[in-house]
């Protein structure tokens, strides 16, 4: 009866976040903000019944009671979360909200498949961090000195960094986090925000030549001395957001085809100088020469996503354990091999919205730094999301980069949640200002 109860809810949850996945696209192609409403309540109404189907075939596979305890902690967390929202940020952007406790959603239920311990630890996390960045959107909206504090922004990323390089923590030959009253945590996570503002406020003051000079200067300094602690993935993504910022910036083709010329460049010569980075090409390139050693990981999130196939084997029929760092880096791998090839797409398809999202709000805002900053971070996300799936689909050499609300992870989990509530920010007081020009 367990076995047909597992089928059976395997294809509604498939068919629910198809259905989460349309309501997210279909928001955008309405101007009416009732039907976009409608829409959002939709999502939700998805969303839970995914987590209660999972969640009763985690309990039967286990018959462990406490996750039934624990699956009413996450319901009460989102209702709590997605009721305040509403309440204390009248404009807020429900579609990123419903989003971004969609992606948690279906983390915290490949987690608790894969380690009980770990998907309770990143529950703590994930309230903690909620409650931290709760009054974020409320800074973005009435504190207007923000851009002047450009080189506060580059002073704080670059002592982190230098920091990390000079007595960071090693892992898998890069040197990642700090460790502090034995909390561990990684610095990159957030300079990533601290960089964004940095740029946004150079471009802001001006786009002239000596002004694009020392801004590319600060930013190839983050950018050397990420890759002098090997962290080569976060390298890549501040190459990546600065490239694209300094052309929405100048509009100068130039310095777009120059950037990504000397990006490739740079990535070439990582490649030479690098042992770590030699052995992620080679296991890309041809992992089943390598399946005992370096090709191992790769190979065995491909089995098991050829093992999922689109449907996916169902929740406890597959075996995620088996790749090294599958909550972590190859939590997609997991996903789909148990869930399926359609329910990870999906869950990419609701990334591209929250992507989609940030563009709209970054095109809609007049003022230049705050434009800047929804890019910025608009960018960073997706190049994330794009570096960590393509790793696992063996697109490209896996970096090491997390998947956003999704991956195992606390620095990863309280930077997303900063990162949304800045654009939450930038919406709700493009919202507000809106509203005032109506009521004048």
């Amino acid at each position: 009866m367990t076995n047909i109860i597992i089928e059976t809810s395997k294809y509604l949850m498939i068919l629910l976040i198809a259905c989460y996945t349309l309501f997210n696209f279909r928001f955008f192609a309405f101007s009416d903000e009732e039907r976009k409403q409608v829409m959002c309540s939709r999502q939700i109404q998805a969303m839970f019944l995914i987590h209660l189907l999972a969640y009763l075939i985690i309990y039967l596979k286990t018959e462990d009671i406490r996750t039934v305890f624990f699956y009413l902690a996450q319901v009460v967390f989102f209702l709590t979360y997605l009721f305040l929202y509403r309440v204390f940020y009248r404009n807020v952007s429900r579609l990123l909200v419903n989003n971004a406790c969609m992606l948690l959603c279906v983390g915290f239920i490949m987690l608790t498949r894969i380690s009980f311990d770990r998907a309770v630890r990143q529950f703590m996390i994930v309230v903690i961090s909620a409650v931290i960045t709760w009054i974020v959107p409320y800074i973005m909206d009435h504190v207007w000195q923000l851009s002047r504090g450009a080189w506060g922004y580059a002073g704080i990323g670059l002592a982190f960094l230098l920091v990390v390089w000079a007595v960071g923590n090693t892992t898998f030959g890069a040197q990642l986090s700090l460790e502090i009253g034995g909390i561990s945590f990684q610095p990159s996570e957030f300079v990533k925000i601290t960089f964004v503002f940095f740029v946004a406020a150079m471009f802001y003051r001006s786009t002239d030549f000596k002004t694009v000079v020392i801004t590319t200067a600060v930013a190839a300094a983050h950018v050397l001395i990420l890759v002098a602690s090997t962290d080569l993935g976060s390298a890549l993504l501040l190459f990546l957001v600065y490239v694209f910022m300094l052309f929405i910036a100048t509009s100068n083709w130039f310095y777009l085809g120059g950037g990504l010329a000397a990006g490739a460049a740079a990535a070439s010569l990582a490649y030479t100088l690098f042992p770590h980075v030699q052995t992620r090409v080679e296991a890309w390139l041809n992992p089943w020469i390598y399946i005992d050693d370096k090709g191992y990981q790769i190979t065995q999130a491909l089995f098991a996503m050829g093992t999922g196939g689109w449907f996916g084997m169902g929740l406890y029929q597959g075996m995620p354990y088996r790749i090294p760092v599958v909550e972590k880096d190859f939590i997609f791998a997991a996903v789909s091999e148990e869930m399926g090839g359609i329910f990870a797409l999906c869950v990419l398809l609701v990334c591209a919205g929250c992507f989609l999202q940030f563009m709209m709000i970054a095109g809609k805002l007049q003022a230049v730094f705050f434009k800047l900053i929804a890019f910025g971070l608009g960018v960073g996300y997706i190049v994330q999301v794009i570096l960590n799936v393509g790793g696992v689909i063996k697109f490209i050499p896996s970096t090491g980069i997390t998947l956003p609300f999704v991956s195992y992870g606390g620095s990863s989990i309280l930077s997303t949640f900063l990162l949304f509530n800045i654009i939450q920010g930038l919406y709700i007081l493009k919202r507000n200002e809106e509203d005032a020009y109506e009521k004048s």
